[in-house]
C-alpha cells in the first residue's frame, strides 16, 4: 500500500511495522452512505509526522479507491504497535 513506508499486509510477529493505523472513511452514496475502514501496520520513515502518514494514507486510498478520494474521515488512529 505504501511507497514511502515499509508495510506488511499479513504481518507475523517479527514482520509487523512499528505503528498500527486505523482509518475510517464515509461518503454519501445514493440515498445512504458508503463507509470503509482500513487498518494495517507500517514503519514511518525517519522524520515522518502523524500528518505525513495521514496524508500518505489518504493519497494511497484515493489511488486504490477513487470513489473515496473525497470521503469524510470518521476516525483516524496511528499508534505505536506494541502492547
Amino acid at each position: 500500500m505504501t511507497t514511502r513506508t515499509q508495510q506488511t499486509t499479513s504481518p507475523t510477529a517479527q514482520q509487523q511495522g512499528t505503528h498500527h493505523f486505523v482509518l475510517t472513511l464515509q461518503k454519501p452514496h445514493g440515498g445512504g452512505t458508503t463507509t470503509a475502514t482500513f487498518a494495517n501496520t507500517l514503519t514511518p520513515l525517519p522524520g515522518d509526522t502523524r500528518t505525513d502518514i495521514y496524508e500518505l494514507l489518504r493519497e494511497q486510498i484515493a489511488k486504490a479507491h477513487p470513489e473515496l478520494a473525497t470521503a469524510n474521515v470518521l476516525f483516524f488512529s496511528l499508534e505505536p504497535n506494541q502492547l
